[in-house]
């Protein structure tokens, strides 16, 4: 039997769960990525990069088709009036899909150049929208459409939604991917996956101090990967920090160690608490989704 855990300090042992099994919930992708959870609807969409298409997968096991010609959508998530907000690398934008479908364009550029391609995505409370501008939807027409970059960094973006405007609060990174915010929204975790191309770029975790509400201040290392890359990251209801890896889900505690690993056979991109009550992780990795249910969840606001 696939054994789900790798135990490095006990206290890993109260967030996981010793009576349950990882659960393939859903194959036959080309790259999955971005899930999100709508506890309205009881659903789990994600992204399949290459073939262009949201898929919705349903408690009751069934998968299904929510959008094609995605426009290779990736990275997803709620916004604060329960609307889905997707990161396009075809169209190079962040859009929003509003509850009658129409699909609105929140941003497309900055300082007169495009996007290069918007990866991952997070809301803050305050209804701001922050997210992370790569290169990988122009680096090949796998997951996107091949292109020179316009930008001159790889940028992490804060966008107002009331007025539209795109600020650019972090430079320092080759490849910014995934990002979260810690429960009191007083740091924002980033993740550097320059690596992919690059051995010499480290794999780690950047965390941030927000400043006065909408700036980011005092960037330093969080955590370092020890098995491939950090992608997807999300904070559970007890501030650990749940990071995608090439073997599975790494757990660290809010200073930074690691507490475990859940183990999955497959290259982890991205993850999301979920599910009936909201204790399931729900990883995309590679070619399928999976899901485990843990003795935790994500902070409620």
């Amino acid at each position: 039997m696939f054994e789900p855990y790798q135990i490095l300090d006990d206290r890993f042992r109260d967030l996981v769960l010793p009576n349950v099994r990882l659960r393939k919930i859903s194959g036959g992708h080309l790259w999955t990525e971005g899930p999100v959870w709508f506890p309205a609807h009881q659903c789990l969409l994600f992204s399949d990069i290459p073939n262009q298409k949201i898929f919705r997968w349903m408690c009751d096991g069934s998968v299904n088709e929510f959008r094609d010609q995605s426009d290779f959508a990736n990275g997803n998530t709620r916004d604060t009036n329960g609307c889905l907000v997707t990161c396009q690398h075809g169209s190079r934008t962040v859009t929003r899909t509003e509850h009658n479908g129409k699909i609105t364009t929140l941003a497309d550029g900055f300082e007169g150049r495009r996007l290069n391609s918007p990866n991952d995505v997070v809301v803050k409370t305050d209804g701001s929208i922050w997210f992370t501008d790569p290169t990988y939807g122009i680096l090949s027409n796998y997951e996107g459409y091949k292109a020179t970059p316009e930008q001159e960094f790889n940028n992490v973006f804060r966008l107002e939604p009331e007025t539209g405007i795109v600020e650019s609060v972090a430079q320092d990174f080759r490849q910014p991917n995934g990002l979260a915010f810690s429960n009191d929204e007083k740091l924002l975790y980033v993740t550097e996956s320059g690596s992919s191309h690059d051995a010499t770029i480290p794999a780690i975790i950047r965390v941030y101090d927000v400043v006065g509400e909408s700036a980011l201040g005092n960037g330093r290392d969080f955590a370092e990967i020890d098995n491939g890359l950090p992608d997807g990251i999300r904070v559970d209801c007890y501030g650990n920090v749940w990071s995608s890896a090439a073997d599975g889900v790494h757990c660290f505690d809010p200073g930074g160690k690691l507490l475990g690993k859940v183990l999955v056979p497959e290259t982890v991109s991205n993850l999301t608490f979920g599910g009936a009550r909201g204790n399931e992780l729900m990883i995309t990795a590679t070619s399928s989704v999976y899901a485990i249910h843990v003795n935790s969840q994500a902070f409620v606001r």
